[in-house]
């Protein structure tokens, strides 16, 4: 690579960016990554970026739903709740076009406060403006519903109730605080997810395209 930076047209270029398809320098690389630039997953650049992300400590005044303790034994006893909703979010990495960080985000928040209103007594579903944000909250409800049916049918009783899954969702919710790096284009919790758990792979991937919301 000998010639100039394919962005900012000064710098010599000293590595390939897979977003842009295009040479650039380590520069422009670091200033732009995932600001201007959608870095895909499996950049190597990206990745050795991310070795230097550090877990956020949230304030007191930074965590949301403070009321609610979420402990580690709670998790512990949930653990499969929580790993369906993961999968769930790590699903639509792989099915929504353009989720980031903020998507998730807004779509965490929701649900809480879906099954806050639940678990009042009332029927009543927020969904997000951004389209995106709103397809993952259907997707993850869509998830968590399902489980849900599969427990009963094998319990014989409702075994997951709205407080567990709004314990689950605020648990994810805080996690993607720490792990937000920032960046306008930001997929740091969304990538720490998809290594976490992968979404599962359908019997006939042919037929799964962007998952849309009914």
């Amino acid at each position: 690579m000998t010639g100039k930076c394919s962005t900012c047209g000064t710098r010599r270029s000293k590595r390939y960016c897979p977003a842009l398809r295009a040479d650039i320098c380590p520069q422009c690389c670091g200033k732009e990554r995932e600001e201007t630039i959608a870095c895909p997953f499996d950049c190597e650049y990206l990745n050795q970026g991310r070795d230097h992300e550090c877990l956020r400590e949230l304030k007191p005044e930074e965590i949301p739903h403070a009321d609610i303790v979420v402990k580690e034994d709670f998790l512990r006893d949930h653990e499969p709740l929580v790993l369906v909703s993961a999968a769930a979010i790590a699903e639509g990495v792989d099915r929504l076009e353009g989720l980031i960080d903020q998507d998730a985000r807004e779509a965490l928040e929701s649900l809480v406060q879906t099954y806050r209103t639940l678990g009042s007594g009332l029927i009543y579903e927020t969904k997000p403006k951004n389209p995106i944000a709103a397809a993952l909250h259907e997707l993850v409800q869509l998830r968590v519903s399902e489980f849900r049916q599969r427990i009963q049918q094998q319990a014989g009783y409702a075994g997951i109730l709205d407080s567990h899954v709004l314990g689950v969702v605020i648990f994810l919710q805080r996690m993607e605080l720490q792990l937000n790096n920032g960046r306008r284009r930001g997929r740091s919790f969304l990538d720490a997810i998809r290594r976490f758990i992968p979404p599962p792979v359908p019997a006939n991937p042919a037929t799964i395209g962007i998952w849309q919301p009914e």
